[in-house]
């Protein structure tokens, strides 16, 4: 099994392998369970524990949580989530906007690996309903070697013709930011495993 990556979805074997820097709200202690993924974010603690977060029902319903890697039993990338268009048409969740948008999505050649995260992703992962109709589509890109914003315009465009709206994370060895600000040009806020930094190349090494 390879080391999850941010939004990555894991399931754990046991909930007493879910450790908190705080107290986890009642809400996780009376509905979550081992059955129900955990997100991957970024973090990194020096005893190589996964950071997570766990997602209820609402979207209040937050609470970041560390587990130990040996308590994962299942990993899902947000790209096997669209990997299967047979299996996004027979979704309970078919009808929802974001999901014919990945239909629409599967069937076009892009030039790189994507992915869906966010509450779309959770809902396909979990067969739980957490869309709603005005949900937004959230869309993962790897993009591990250096690219230009020319090489992703048409990709924008055809987002542009989406029956919702989708938000683009890029993401590169470094950490993810979002695409529509690259476009804008100028510097980009990088996500990271140790906190946000505004760079001009997000693929350039923070620690050279």
């Amino acid at each position: 099994m390879s080391d999850p990556r941010a939004h990555d979805f894991v399931w754990i074997s046991d909930r007493s392998a879910l450790e908190s820097d705080n107290v986890l709200p009642d809400w996780v202690n009376s509905s979550w369970r081992t059955a129900l993924p955990l997100v991957v974010r970024r973090d990194q603690r020096a005893d190589g524990a996964i950071p997570v977060g766990i997602r209820g029902l609402t979207r209040i319903q937050r609470a970041a949580a560390w587990v130990d890697p040996a308590a994962v039993v299942r990993v899902v990338t947000p790209e096997s989530l669209v990997s299967d268009v047979n299996a996004l048409l027979q979704s309970p969740f078919v009808s929802q906007q974001p999901v014919q948008a990945l239909i629409t999505l599967s069937s076009l050649q892009l030039p790189f690996p994507w992915g869906v995260t966010g509450s779309c992703a959770f809902a396909l992962a979990s067969d739980i309903p957490v869309m709603h109709a005005d949900s937004d589509l959230d869309l993962l890109v790897r993009c591990d070697s250096p690219a230009t914003p020319a090489q992703f315009l048409d990709f924008y465009d055809q987002l542009q013709r989406l029956p919702c709206r989708a938000d683009v994370q890029i993401t590169t060895p470094q950490g993810g930011f979002a695409l529509s600000e690259w476009l804008r040009g100028g510097d980009v806020m990088l996500k990271t495993a140790t906190g946000p930094f505004r760079v001009r190349d997000p693929w350039q090494s923070l620690t050279g």
